[in-house]
């Protein structure tokens, strides 16, 4: 009987069908995350205006919907180390999408808010599921762009939700844009038929059929068989005990920290950003078409971030991409204050784009990798969990900056504070102890076979 490590069968796969249908899911998935999220900001000054909502008032309540973000990572992350990704992720998917549709039928502030929270526990634990998930299928040669491309989604939902605020909204009503995010709760049929569950759950459950079925789709003259004995490289007992404390095991405890500030940094310019920018472009001159296309920019630099920086992070390394992003974010939030030029404001835009969202796409895989297979859903739960703590305060903190009567513009300035924390946080990150899958040069040069332990 030989034994079979499921993570170096996948870090020295080639990408086939079988890594095209865990993208292609994951991409949906990710992509109805993103457009929940833009949501807000594009429906948030016709909300404003229905409700009468002063800017501290909108901010708030899109803080109170963070929380529920913040929540669903630190539930759902844990959770599915132990009962596996692909339930937990079709959890995730009805709570976002059946109480999106109740926020889109809400008749007021407060039942607004509460639909709001309740759809973004499914989010904030949708994220880490499908980050992780796609992380631990992906090859190991190709990982960050694969990872990065697939994390695209999320700016296309935003994409996506921009144009329908801007072609749909005005002849419509702001709730449309609502109703359409329960979409998912209409394929969920064909999610649980078609997804595979996750290969560490399946591991840890022994369930040796399926691990078969699915390696053998992953490399297709591998031979993997039932009667194998799979298991990862630091053997069955890593499953035992709180996968919490996995991740400040083995000296991980400064790095797994520094890494929450710099998912912290981060999200709190994502959500800062998302949130106002059509409002403070709109306060600065702007229409409101024009203010929505301001975001759609902003979505396309997400896009552009996360596919170049993903090749160079293949080239040159992970952590050397993401410092250059955050420092270069700094540098372009304090340019966007002092300058009204407008092809300069959508390039620097474009620019904060690849610098935040683009960012946070190429960091998600690094953190997952950080951690060991069977700790990697609540590595990157918590790591979000964390971070979710400034996406929370980034709208009711950008609204307090915006209510103190400086020039809108200036209020990006705020922005660069977070992006030279994020920088620092990273700087301290020691590889060292992170469990890294390997690929060696001899298995990524030779046709692939099924690691066999002696």
């Amino acid at each position: 009987m030989r034994t079979v490590n499921p993570s170096e069968v996948v870090a020295a796969s080639k990408f086939n069908r079988f890594h095209l249908l865990v993208y292609l899911w994951c991409f949906y998935a990710i992509m109805f995350d993103g457009f929940d999220i833009a949501m807000f900001g594009v429906s948030l000054p016709w909300l404003m205006e229905e409700w009468n909502l002063s800017p501290v008032q909108a901010g708030a309540v899109g803080s109170y919907s963070l929380v529920g973000m913040m929540v669903g990572a630190f539930i759902f992350g844990p959770l599915a180390d132990k009962i596996g990704k692909k339930k937990v992720l079709g959890i995730c998917m009805i709570l976002f999408s059946v109480f999106t549709l109740g926020a889109g039928l809400a008749p007021n502030t407060t039942f607004f808010t509460v639909m709001r929270f309740i759809a973004s526990l499914g989010m904030g634990g949708l994220m880490p599921m499908v980050i992780s998930t796609m992380t631990e299928y992906s090859p190991k040669k190709n990982r960050a762009l694969i990872v990065a491309t697939m994390y695209c989604g999320y700016s296309l939902g935003g994409i996506l939700a921009n144009l329908i605020g801007m072609y749909l909204v005005p002849s419509t009503d702001w709730r449309v844009i609502y109703w359409i995010g329960a979409i998912p709760f209409f394929t969920l049929p064909f999610f649980f038929k078609y997804f595979p569950e996750s290969l560490s759950f399946n591991v840890i459950k022994k369930k040796t059929d399926e691990l078969a079925s699915v390696l053998n789709r992953v490399d297709p003259g591998g031979n993997y068989k039932n009667s194998d004995s799979y298991q990862f490289s630091n053997g069955q007992e890593a499953y035992k005990g709180s996968t919490v404390k996995k991740i400040f095991e083995n000296n991980r405890t400064v790095s797994t920290i520094a890494i929450w500030f710099a998912v912290f940094s981060c999200l709190l310019m994502v959500y800062g950003l998302n949130t106002w920018l059509p409002k403070i472009m709109q306060q600065s001159g702007y229409g409101m078409t024009s203010s929505l296309s301001f975001n759609l920019v902003l979505c396309c630099g997400q896009v552009l971030g996360s596919l170049f920086g993903g090749y160079l992070a293949e080239k040159i390394g992970h952590k050397r991409i993401l410092i250059s992003l955050y420092i270069l974010g700094a540098v372009c939030f304090v340019s966007l204050s002092l300058t009204s030029n407008l092809f300069l404001l959508y390039i620097l835009i474009m620019i904060g784009g690849a610098c935040t969202v683009g960012n946070m796409n190429l960091a998600n895989p690094y953190i997952a990798e950080y951690y060991p297979p069977e700790a990697r859903a609540t590595g990157m739960g918590w790591a979000l969990g964390f971070g979710r703590i400034g996406a929370i305060l980034a709208p009711t903190l950008i609204a307090y900056i915006l209510a103190i009567g400086i020039a809108p513009q200036n209020a990006f300035i705020a922005f660069a504070i977070p992006s030279i924390v994020g920088a620092i946080s990273l700087l301290i990150v020691n590889e060292k102890y992170g469990s890294f899958d390997k690929l060696t040069e001899e298995k990524a040069g030779m046709k692939m076979k099924a690691p066999v332990n002696a």
